[in-house]
């Protein structure tokens, strides 16, 4: 529907849809060939935004899986493997059986994810755009912590064991920032001088953004302004970084939650770009943030794709490469498509995992100040490991998260109808 520009104050310009992924281009310069054949009309598939999205999911699924053994060699030669080291001996005990296990093993999710989305989403999307430097950056960060922590041994001594945290924090910080400030000016044009945009709203679970599917914003919604947006871009990104990070410490136990979470967004980014579906549930319309759903679902396949070689017993571990990125994918999408407390809902396990963390360390060093000796909430932290000491085996462990992930995303999907 074309709104009148006085009847449209909250949203964004029409926007003239152009075909700008690398297939419809390739395909552009052989179009002759293909009408002089009748093939053409076989390929014009490709417009539609539901095949591309099915395309993605599948095709970084496919890539994941065909270079997933060539990685793992090599990494496996260049005896880049992870041995994870606790405070508890009978947890490092448990663990040595993964000491050789490769890890760095994200750069296959960070791949699938870049070919898949460059292949197959438009690359003139501004909200696409983003998630690939999103995708980049936070794949580069990781790596180098990786790279660092894990040739340490091979480097003359006192070599340093990673990246410092303040300059992880650092680097997540400054992509936040600037991606928030594109996100907020990408979501203001076309807006009139005083006017509000729904990409700048505040979504809250039960709040109807529209009064009704045919009427206009709800006159009592609360706006973004710049600097309050772009904060929680930074707290999203990097809360949801380090949470996918933490969480990566059983065999499939992030990738099979990330490829959950990525199906859940492949949804909600289709709804927050499609007018006519957004008003039906009365939810923020930001326009052109469905093209999301192709970098969702690549995000989806790439995920069940590693899981492949990431189940028990894991041929390769993510590491800091594949979990920063994904985690800061969700987190960005998240803010985009306005609908931070569903994702959150969405990445209950993941929330699970990085609250103990936050609540072991906190009550230790709060113990510990007040009396002199540190107490622990937790048999160890993160949660799962507070499990499996308990007795848990850890295939049990991880299914259930599974499970829990699956419900989390159902019931955050469903809460879209309460309002």
């Amino acid at each position: 529907m074309d709104w009148p520009p006085h009847r449209r104050p909250w949203g964004r310009r029409p926007c003239v849809r152009r075909k700008a992924h690398m297939l419809y281009n390739l395909l552009e310069l052989a179009r002759e060939w293909l009408m002089r054949h009748d093939l053409y009309r076989l390929f014009m598939v490709l417009d539609q935004l539901q095949f591309r999205v099915f395309a993605a999911g599948i095709l970084s699924f496919l890539i994941v899986l065909r270079f997933g053994p060539g990685v793992i060699r090599w990494l496996t030669a260049k005896k880049i493997g992870d041995a994870a080291q606790f405070d508890v001996a009978q947890l490092n005990e448990a663990l040595k059986s993964k000491a050789n296990t490769p890890t760095m093993g994200g750069i296959l999710i960070a791949f699938a994810i870049a070919a898949s989305t460059l292949l197959l989403a438009d690359l003139r999307n501004s909200y696409v755009q983003m998630a690939l430097i999103v995708l980049l950056w936070h794949a580069g960060v990781g790596g180098a912590d990786d790279w660092l922590k894990l040739t340490a041994r091979s480097r003359p001594g006192g070599a340093r064991q990673g990246l410092y945290a303040w300059e992880k924090l650092v680097f997540q910080l400054g992509i936040g920032l600037l991606v928030g400030h594109f996100a907020f000016a990408e979501g203001s044009v076309g807006v009139e001088p005083g006017g509000s945009s729904l990409a700048h709203v505040l979504n809250l679970p039960f709040q109807k953004t529209f009064e009704n599917p045919s009427a206009g914003p709800n006159p009592s919604l609360i706006y973004f302004n710049a600097g309050v947006y772009i904060l929680v871009m930074v707290l999203m990104m990097a809360g949801m970084s380090n949470a996918v990070n933490i969480t990566d410490g059983m065999d499939g136990l992030a990738s099979g939650i990330a490829c959950a979470v990525a199906i859940g967004l492949v949804i909600l980014c289709v709804v927050a770009g499609w007018e006519e579906g957004a008003r039906a549930l009365l939810v923020p319309y930001v326009a052109t943030a469905d093209e999301l759903a192709v970098v969702s679902a690549a995000i989806a396949g790439a995920s069940l794709g590693f899981l492949w070689w990431n189940c028990s017993p894991a041929s390769v571990f993510m590491g800091d490469t594949g979990s920063l990125c994904i985690g800061g994918l969700i987190g960005y999408l998240a803010v985009v498509i306005r609908q931070e407390v569903v994702v959150l809902m969405m990445s209950g396990v993941f929330l699970i995992e990085i609250a103990s963390v936050v609540m072991q360390v906190g009550y230790f060093k709060y113990t510990k100040r007040r009396s002199g000796t540190g107490r622990r909430i937790l048999r160890c932290a993160p949660f799962h490991w507070h499990l499996h000491m308990g007795g848990w085996p850890e295939q049990k462990i991880v299914a259930r998260f599974w499970i829990l992930s699956v419900m989390f995303v159902a019931a955050a999907l469903a809460s879209l109808k309460l309002r």
